[in-house]
């Protein structure tokens, strides 16, 4: 087992679900809650990710991240020379978007569920639109978001085309476990590859029940 990209991986995908946290519930909000005539148009955005080929996602930001592309000069700019292509930072961000249709369409899903009456009832009795998302919305909200923030995790936590693009294979900066499994079959080593590959298989399965056995609690409750 490859210890080293085994706590990378772990790395980027709480950096990557905490970002999404902070990002994504109020995009899933928007989303469940605008009237907006673009919102078609930002649904479609955010579900890009589950049918492009990784690889083409990932050769966009390579393209964007790098020193010819605006993003990548504006970053360099910013940090003094700085590089987000083959580095930890160019793989959260482009994890944080792979992963965001993982974390705001159940998110968003489980908002646009719950009864209008009750977001009306708060504002009668007299709260604010902040204060009825913190304390009517978010914990109505909980099942969804508790499965996107699972969801996001394994997902972070199994990429590969994306992160090979972005990232390359440098050993502690930017190999992920799943790279870890390709460079075994290349390497010829199928023990090593057979041991972490089923790490990952329990790993994610046990994440994954854990997740719906929540939600089935707090929906029963």
């Amino acid at each position: 087992m490859d210890w080293i990209a085994l706590g990378l991986s772990l790395r980027l995908a709480a950096a990557t679900s905490l970002t999404l946290c902070l990002v994504g519930i109020p995009l899933a909000a928007w989303v469940a809650y605008s009237r907006s005539r673009w919102r078609p148009a930002l649904e479609a955005i955010i579900a890009l990710p589950l049918v492009l080929p990784p690889t083409v996602l990932g050769f966009f930001l390579l393209v964007g991240f790098g020193r010819s592309g605006w993003f990548g000069q504006w970053y360099s700019r910013l940090t003094g020379g700085g590089s987000l292509a083959f580095s930890f930072g160019g793989l959260w961000v482009a994890s944080v978007l792979y992963s965001l249709p993982f974390l705001v369409q159940p998110v968003a899903a489980a908002m646009a569920g719950i009864p209008r009456r009750l977001r009306e009832a708060a504002w009668v009795l007299g709260a604010g639109r902040a204060e009825t998302f913190l304390r009517v919305v978010l914990p109505l909200a909980w099942p969804g978001i508790a499965s996107g923030i699972v969801l996001s995790f394994a997902h972070t936590m199994g990429e590969f085309g994306v992160v090979l693009m972005v990232g390359g294979d440098i050993p502690g900066v930017t190999r992920t476990i799943s790279i870890s499994v390709y460079d075994a079959v290349e390497s010829l080593d199928y023990g090593l590859a057979t041991r972490t590959a089923l790490f990952l298989f329990v790993f994610s399965f046990l994440l994954l029940s854990a997740a719906y056995r929540l939600q089935k609690r707090v929906l029963l409750s």
